[in-house]
């Protein structure tokens, strides 16, 4: 048997390991929520770490805590953000109670031990480390500060960096013209540049719209306490707070504008999940385009050749298939599950609590994560290397009969549609046909016709 301690609570004593820095409620999490074997992300934890750093620091300044001990919660709260193998404190699941309690009070316990270890001073997880706090306002707290980081410093830049490289590889790509397909039919032709900065636009407007949510979610539910009256706060408390912790991150936090709705909803939670679904719906549209063009290579559309990353068969040799697109649709399946769940989470705003803050918490970290890991992903093993299959591309434009539509204005509609049957039915070019079907010459029909300036109505 591994050695144990006696820890007590209000509710009387538990046994929890010898060396765990968390105490009595933390284990009590542990032995009730057996569920899932996943614990609370890093970036949360880490989150809200760095909420009761700047929480002790505020109540030092107000004068709730003494200096010795604001001191002391301050310096176990940097030792466990400079390690390494911090998670190793935080083993509570995910699927816990909807408040977030028991990863709050596995926060305070661990950081009053080690704070107690270190100083020398008696520190109590919950009169000093949860001094004028409340899981309440703590737990909506550390989803916007998480959320707010991560978005800040992983997906607004590698979603920068797939729009660098997507303006990158479409000044490569003007010069190819390629058949346009709508209903996955042909259609009237664009140009590659077209296609990729179609592609380009819709990640600009997602980051665009990203952006705009970040003052929502940089405003916090601190200082409300437990039902959104601040009660045993300092008054001063959220304004304090929020500043001191917008030094640490080097992002603007401020107090909610107001603390009931901040606390009884997750709407700004459900907001930003919807836009994150909003650009995993952008980047399936991507990777399955990418998937079509690169099909074959002999009996699909061959338009365009991925890198070859890996053996794409344990059967069939030689076969190579465009698993960076294949892992980003998948991504993108989750990330639109993940704000199914959280939409549900969001509705569960009861009163003055929503209770499925840790799961909101939760899937709304890991769709960041994934966007962000993806769109780095698709940008370097997928765009910034596709070769153009220009042969393939050719031959298939130049027998495409719909580029007769060019000469409706001049034809008409019926006389249009005559030339292009003919064309497909015997497999000739538009121009040979409408030679012999119209009074338009072949030079004529050669400028009409040609198919690079047949894009040029197109941005």
């Amino acid at each position: 048997m591994s050695k144990i301690r006696i820890e007590k609570d209000s509710m009387g004593e538990v046994s929890v390991p010898i060396d765990a820095l968390y105490g009595a409620q933390t284990q009590r999490a542990v032995n009730n929520f057996a569920i899932s074997g996943q614990n609370m992300p890093s970036v949360f934890i880490s989150a809200l770490i760095t909420l009761k750093l700047a929480a002790a620091q505020a109540n030092e300044k107000l004068e709730c805590l003494s200096a010795a001990k604001a001191s002391a919660i301050v310096d176990a709260c940097r030792t466990l953000l400079e390690s390494d193998d911090f998670m190793v404190h935080f083993p509570v699941d995910v699927f816990q109670t909807g408040s977030g309690t028991s990863s709050n009070m596995n926060a305070n316990e661990v950081i009053a031990r080690l704070a107690t270890q270190q100083s020398g001073i008696n520190i109590d997880p919950n009169d000093d480390v949860n001094f004028g706090q409340s899981s309440n306002d703590v737990i909506p707290s550390t989803i916007h500060i998480s959320a707010a980081l991560a978005l800040n410093n992983t997906l607004l830049p590698a979603l920068d960096h797939l729009l660098a490289t997507l303006k990158e590889k479409a000044g490569t790509l003007g010069h190819y013209c390629k058949t346009g397909r709508t209903h996955l039919m042909d259609a009237m032709p664009v140009r590659l540049d077209q296609t990729v900065m179609a592609w380009h636009n819709q990640i600009e407007k997602n980051k665009q719209n990203l952006r705009k949510l970040q003052p929502n979610i940089q405003a916090l539910a601190q200082g409300g306490t437990a039902v959104g009256t601040g009660i045993n706060a300092h008054p001063e408390f959220a304004v304090t707070f929020t500043a001191m912790l917008s030094e640490i991150t080097g992002l603007e936090f401020t107090p909610a504008d107001n603390f009931f709705a901040a606390i009884g909803s997750q709407d700004t939670a459900v907001s930003l999940s919807g836009q994150l679904k909003t650009t995993a719906v952008s980047i399936m549209k991507i990777a399955n385009d990418l998937r079509w063009m690169n099909s074959g290579p002999l009996a699909g559309l061959g338009e365009i050749a991925l890198e070859a990353l890996q053996p794409g068969s344990s059967i069939m040799p030689g076969k190579v298939n465009p698993v960076i697109p294949e892992a980003a649709a998948m991504v993108s399946a989750q990330v639109i599950g993940n704000d199914a769940a959280i939409t549900i989470g969001g509705q569960s705003g009861n009163f003055e609590l929503n209770v499925m803050l840790p799961m909101i918490a939760n899937n709304l970290l890991q769709s960041i994560s994934l966007l962000a890991n993806t769109a780095t992903s698709l940008a370097d093993k997928s765009i910034a290397s596709f070769v153009v299959n220009e042969d393939n591309i050719t031959v298939a434009l130049y027998k495409n009969p719909i580029l007769v539509t060019a000469l409706n204005p001049i034809i008409g509609y019926a006389k249009a549609a005559e030339i292009a049957k003919k064309a497909y039915a015997q497999k000739r070019s538009v121009v040979d046909v409408a030679e012999e079907l119209s009074e338009l010459s072949r030079e004529e029909l050669t400028v009409l016709l040609d198919p690079k300036k047949l894009t040029s109505g197109g941005i």
